[in-house]
């Protein structure tokens, strides 16, 4: 069963895994402030449903931005997401660029998404018009999902509209064919498919002179170990948008370290779901696609 592109049932296993919220947290919710009343399948075993999920993550984006929990369980399911519009337009994000490409995702104009891209452009270069546009514009994206203002089809609209623009500029470079840096291998886990930070960043490589192999989305983590016997000095770049999640981030450390123990091999690893986990020599861990570039750029 499928709502809105979102399967219907859920264990609180997966919505932990979704939300980065701790399953006794979820429950202690329930229990206390009758947060979300989870329904049981004919041989009695509980789920939730896509809006118990989509609820989660407006409580979820509330508390990260300052709320208290005994306060937002008070408010009504309209009332949480309208709290979630006010913050995200506080934020910012209401200049003439990120207004047109809005309009843009929910009218499926490429056309207009051409003209904001171009005329941004023109005035500040393609670069700042990924980092001030492209990529703020994304990190909301989740949010306009969340308070029903898009539906899962303008997202891979205006994100297919964006790899279009980042690939165009990467075809652009020239191939790098440098041997003495250690190849930049640019990649995401397994069940993570939001590659357009990562598009940026092999833009970025090749406008620096620096060797970079794409792999983008979804990518095994056996491949990696074969691809490092292959390619023993490769640095591997990820940025993290949602897999590994942040309940899951330290693990996922953990298995690189354990696995790619005694080789060269070195992971720059961005997002935040890193926010709080420990690096070590072979693995650094930013927040932020700037962090990650710098450290990009400063070792490979």
């Amino acid at each position: 069963m499928k709502e809105r592109g979102i399967a219907q049932q859920f264990s609180i296993k997966e919505l932990e895994h979704f939300t980065g919220i701790k399953s006794h947290t979820i429950r202690a919710w329930e229990q206390r402030y009758n947060l979300l009343l989870p329904k049981r399948t004919p041989t009695n075993i509980r789920y939730y449903s896509g809006e118990d999920l989509k609820k989660l993550l407006n409580v979820g984006y509330l508390i990260e931005h300052g709320g208290k929990i005994s306060k937002i369980a008070q408010l009504s399911s309209e009332a949480v997401i309208e709290k979630v519009r006010e913050m995200q337009m506080e934020a910012g994000g209401l200049g003439a660029a990120f207004s047109q490409l809005k309009l843009s995702m929910l009218n499926y104009d490429e056309v207009l998404f051409k003209q904001v891209v171009s005329s941004y452009s023109k005035e500040y270069g393609f670069d700042r018009t990924v980092l001030d546009v492209f990529l703020p514009f994304l990190s909301q994206i989740g949010v306009l999902w969340l308070t029903n203002t898009i539906c899962p089809a303008q997202e891979h609209f205006i994100c297919h509209l964006m790899r279009q623009e980042l690939n165009a500029a990467v075809a652009e470079e020239v191939i790098p064919q440098r041997e003495d840096h250690p190849p930049i291998v640019l990649y995401l886990p397994e069940r993570e498919i939001h590659d357009v930070s990562l598009l940026f960043i092999h833009f970025l490589c090749r406008a620096h002179g620096k060797k970079s192999i794409f792999l983008g989305a979804s990518v095994p983590f056996s491949d990696l170990v074969t691809m490092a016997d292959q390619l023993p000095n490769a640095v591997f770049v990820s940025y993290c948008t949602t897999h590994p999640s942040s309940s899951d981030s330290g693990d996922y450390v953990e298995m690189i370290e354990a696995e790619f123990a005694g080789t060269k091999n070195q992971f720059l690893l961005g997002g935040k779901v890193f926010e709080g986990i420990k690096g070590s020599e072979r693995v650094k861990t930013v927040t932020d696609g700037g962090a990650l570039m710098g450290l990009l750029l400063a070792e490979a």
